[in-house]
């Protein structure tokens, strides 16, 4: 009677979606204060949360429809957050509108590398398009590369795991390749990081600086019109 009690009231929680949306939450909390107890690049609080997750999904028998519907939920803050960032953009507009033309060259530059290093990949392992189509925003943010892989033909699943892989191997690397390759100027540095990784790596950028921070802002908000004028044409 008590197991078959323990088992429906198990079940019951499962299928609450503000049970995935405190998962998020600790998960995200537990790696947070790893990191913070570590100081360890490799301990991104966003990764350990999305192994965690992973694992207990595996663990309880479940998947990602299951995770959904607390975790579309939080999808809907990824507009307002990206927003935000504004904020530090808006604070260093006068180092933005003094290298305004280097900044727009950069970012154009290295969102073109993206794709074509997408598309030649693509093309090397014989992937058919709507894999191409998934690919194509990996560097874009979240909330702009799901809506525009899902209605050229993408699939969802692929584009959020291309974006999520994109950005937490920049938010933990780019503070490693900025001191292998002697970057010193912050613009510099806050472009790469934005173009590179988007959201994600932009919050490492701001741990960097706030110059860095604002300029991988603006980075990601370029690319991220780059890509929507792309996919007209898709």
């Amino acid at each position: 009677m008590n197991t078959n009690f323990l088992i429906s009231m198990r079940d019951t929680l499962l299928s609450e979606s503000m049970f995935y949306i405190a998962l998020s939450v600790l998960t995200y909390f537990a790696g947070w204060k790893l990191q913070k107890k570590l100081r360890s690049p490799l301990c991104n609080p966003l990764m350990i949360a999305t192994v965690l997750c992973i694992a207990f999904l595996k663990l309880m028998g479940l998947n990602y429809a299951d995770y959904a519907k607390g975790g579309n939920f939080i999808q809907l803050f990824l507009p307002p957050s990206t927003a935000v960032l504004a904020i530090s953009i808006y604070r260093k507009r006068t180092v933005l509108l003094k290298n305004i033309f280097p900044v727009l060259c950069a970012v154009i530059a290295g969102f073109a590398a993206s794709v074509v290093t997408v598309w030649g990949m693509c093309k090397a392992f014989g992937l058919d398009k709507s894999l191409l189509i998934s690919l194509l925003p990996k560097s874009v943010t979240t909330a702009i590369a799901l809506p525009l892989a899902e209605g050229a033909g993408g699939v969802s699943a692929i584009t959020m795991f291309g974006v999520l892989t994109t950005g937490i191997v920049g938010a933990v690397f780019a503070p490693l390749f900025i001191r292998v390759l002697g970057i010193k100027n912050p613009v510099i540095a806050g472009l790469a990081i934005g173009t590179a990784s988007h959201a994600l790596g932009t919050t490492t950028a701001l741990q960097l600086g706030e110059t860095e921070g604002a300029m991988s802002g603006i980075a990601m908000c370029i690319a991220g019109i780059a890509a929507s004028v792309l996919f007209l044409f898709l």
